[in-house]
């Protein structure tokens, strides 16, 4: 994964990695049950990779991923992208972990403009609850379990005190969720479902962040993996990891030389089973034996698909047999009772979807631009390959468009979008391995050995429509300095293609140029933060940033274009030069440089980089992650810090990177598991507990409207134990919880200083909260 997505080296490696004779195998392996198993869980990589590769590939179920928020909130470890940008990210991520698990995906949140969306770490699922509202989330899955159907629902987490909030709600809308789905008196627009098989992990979360308080129930089975998956030769455990591999913005994929086997399963309100969903109705002529108007035709159907795997890979012989298949169930489907008609169908789409696979057409949907444009045009092709088996007839494409977007022809397909096309919404509600994903997809009908049938298809790259009123302000925020005498003037160039405006409080103007805008403040503005809204054409702005990464490509993420102006009461440590050691998506350099500091790039640390013209040094949230030269040349920052450098670390994960030893100039150690370790109320009472303290008074005294109007949280891993030589300055706490002091620890090092802070900063920072800036000033003050 290290060319980008849709360059042709990017096409070919992925073209390498997806072998047909591995597509047509796995097409096939779906036939084999007519079960569907639902996992449930709270964030994109959640999921039980290893046990849904081995239901999938092992035992031929149909997998259901049920996700409630999109991880905007979470950590991103190889890139800028943050909340919305974020949540899309971990999207595509979910949906390339999926497609190589061969299961599809049912979203339950919407993104960060949704109620039920990933607002940051929490501790209570009553907490998350009120923050999502329950109803909500159980009446989401309530839906989602009425049109999935699915036979076996197992949450990923256990509701218990020591887990993440949004898991235990999570795990608690699943049970609540589960009976009002079979409850005929619960109205929604599906029909009932009832959910043969309620199943809970029997072992614990805890971990590296999570400490579960209560045992995990008693394992009622033990799922036991029978062999490797035979098209690949790998452990499902492995094939797990492979699709763990694509949630790649958590660090996620790992190597275990000796990959699990069996997983422990407690069934709720059942007993004793040797084997996931025993006694349930598995295959075709399972299904035959309870549908006695229909039993006839799927043991045919139960029978020709048994042929078309026992043949693999003789493409024509597994036509023939496929074609039979449908030919009974298609019989089958009205003589089906309603409880079970759903299977039928889904075995049809199946069916048609391992047949396009047989006849080797390998279709291509592809559009001639990368997005379009309101009152553009575009060139939809449908390239297939020669087919590979005999018997297959000239296919037929059909599209389903989105609003607004019309097609003209044929082979290749003109479509135009209306002056006032709109985008749809970002997130989408589903994904299918089975095809027909997106606002603008296609279905093409084939014929083979005489029988037609329909398969879903997909675009290549995912569809974008640009917004009506697209406008890319640089910079879009501004900290001016109350009284300061070089106040940055409000001033980005724009690049709006009609007639800029903006939404202005009183006493504002502005200039909108014609390449660069001019907002002018009042002459004495009033301190804090002040958001501008612009216009193009009338129309609200719509601000896009595209970021892309080699395993999902290019991100595009759209939110109203405002412009942010904060007037700050700040004072600036006198002669300040900071060095950046950056590596993830933490921006605090970008609102040093904002503040007016000085800041050099540190791009790569030597034992022998030249850092005399600094003052302090300031290393990134999970910088280490990303930064070996760093830990590597870990002692040219203690002799910078001995030498009477002033030294800063932000927060950093004790699994990647921070050795408490050998990191920090004196040992430190960050809290494990980490949900001890953090402060998730943003609003949590802060004490100070060295009032006096330089850090606390220069050059700007921190008082208690500095803790005013932080968002998210107050910190996260923070340290446990230290040295002698640090002093904490701070305690706060969550509701219930003893205080903790290792948010703010600083120490004399030599001449210089130390300070670790676990102060969710960098997103004060983004939020332009004013007391993480005159914070941040007074930690990177030289020591007197």
């Amino acid at each position: 994964m290290t060319d980008r997505l849709d360059s042709p080296q990017g096409r070919l490696a992925r073209d390498e990695g997806d072998p047909a004779l591995l597509r047509l195998h796995r097409a096939l392996s779906r036939l084999g049950s007519v079960l569907t198993m639902m996992n449930t869980g709270a964030h994109p990589d959640d999921e039980h990779s290893g046990l849904l590769a081995w239901l999938r590939f092992g035992r031929g179920m149909r997998v259901v991923v049920a996700c409630s928020t999109r991880g905007e909130g979470g950590q991103n470890v190889i890139g800028p992208e943050r909340g919305r940008a974020l949540g899309l990210l971990r999207s595509r991520e979910m949906e390339e972990a999926a497609r190589v698990l061969d299961c599809d995906i049912a979203w339950l949140g919407f993104g960060p403009d949704d109620p039920v969306h990933d607002f940051g770490f929490s501790k209570d699922g009553d907490d998350t609850f009120a923050r999502w509202g329950e109803n909500l989330v159980v009446g989401r899955l309530v839906d989602a379990i009425r049109r999935e159907r699915p036979d076996i629902v197992l949450p990923t987490f256990l509701d218990v005190p020591g887990q993440h909030g949004h898991h235990r709600a999570m795990t608690r809308a699943a049970e609540t969720a589960i009976r009002l789905a079979a409850d005929p008196d619960h109205r929604t627009g599906a029909d009932p479902w009832t959910v043969a098989r309620h199943y809970l992990p029997a072992w614990s979360g805890g971990g590296g962040t999570y400490d579960d308080e209560v045992p995990p129930p008693e394992a009622t089975l033990r799922e036991r993996v029978a062999g490797r998956e035979a098209a690949t030769g790998a452990d499902f455990s492995r094939i797990g990891e492979w699709s763990r591999r694509r949630h790649a913005s958590q660090g996620m994929g790992r190597w275990h030389d000796n990959p699990a086997l069996d997983w422990p399963l407690h069934r709720v309100g059942g007993g004793a089973e040797s084997r996931i969903g025993e006694g349930l109705p598995a295959t075709l002529a399972d299904l035959a034996a309870v549908e006695t108007a229909a039993s006839a035709d799927l043991r045919d159907a139960d029978a020709a698909c048994e042929a078309a795997r026992t043949v693999f890979p003789d493409r024509d012989a597994i036509l023939v047999a496929l074609a039979a298949a449908d030919a009974a169930l298609q019989r089958a489907e009205p003589r089906t009772g309603r409880a079970n008609r759903h299977r039928v169908a889904m075995k049809r789409r199946q069916v048609a979807a391992a047949a396009l696979e047989a006849t080797g057409l390998a279709p291509r949907l592809t559009l001639s631009v990368p997005e379009m444009r309101p009152g553009g045009t575009a060139e939809l092709r449908l390239d297939l390959a020669p087919p590979l088996a005999s018997g297959t007839l000239s296919p037929r494409l059909a599209l389903r468009l989105p609003e607004g977007i019309s097609a003209h022809g044929e082979g290749p397909v003109r479509l135009e979008a209306a002056t006032d096309a709109a985008p749809g919404p970002a997130f989408a509600g589903g994904w299918s391995p089975l095809g027909g994903n997106g606002p603008l997809a296609a279905s093409l009908t084939f014929a083979a050995h005489g029988r037609e049938m329909t398969a879903s298809l997909d675009l290549e790259r995912p569809w974008q429509l640009a917004p009506i009123a697209r406008l890319d302000p640089a910079p879009d925020a501004f900290v001016r300095r109350i009284g300061a005498a070089d106040a940055p003037p409000i001033v980005f160039a724009h690049d709006a293609a009609g007639t800029l405006g903006a939404d202005l409080p009183e006493g504002w103007s502005f200039d909108p140029g014609a390449a660069e805008a001019r907002i002018v403040p009042p002459a004495a503005p009033e301190p804090g933060l002040v958001r501008i809204v612009p216009r193009v054409d009338g129309h609200p702005a719509i601000r896009e940033s595209v970021t892309e990464h080699p395993h999902v490509g290019p991100i595009r993420s759209r939110a109203p274009a405002g412009i942010r102006v904060l007037h700050l009461d700040v004072a600036l440590p006198e002669g300040a030069r900071i060095g950046w050691i950056g590596g993830g998506s933490d921006r605090t350099d970008l609102w040093l440089r904002r503040m007016g500091l000085d800041v050099t790039d540190i791009d790569r640390l030597q034992p022998d980089t030249d850092l005399s013209g600094l003052t302090a040094i300031i290393v990134g949230v999970v910088a280490l992650a990303n930064r070996p030269d760093v830990t590597l040349a870990i002692g040219r920052l203690h002799a910078f810090v001995r030498e009477g450098g002033t030294l800063v670390t932000l927060y950093q994960r004790p699994d990647q990177g921070w050795d408490p030893d050998r990191i920090p100039p004196a040992p430190l150690t960050v809290g494990t598991p980490s949900l001890r370790w953090r402060v998730t109320d943003e609003t949590a009472e802060v004490t100070i507990l060295e009032p006096d303290h330089p850090i606390l008074r220069r050059p700007n005294p921190i008082g208690p409207a500095d803790w005013q109007g932080w968002d998210k949280e107050r910190g996260l891993y923070f340290a446990s134990s230290w040295d002698d030589a640090y002093r904490p300055l701070l305690a706060m706490s969550d509701a219930g919880e003893a205080p903790l002091e290792g948010a703010l620890v600083s120490a004399r090092i030599g001449r210089g200083r130390h300070s670790h802070v676990a102060l969710n900063l960098h997103h004060q920072l983004d939020r332009m909260v004013p007391g993480a800036f005159r914070l941040m000033a007074n930690l990177l003050a030289q020591e007197a």
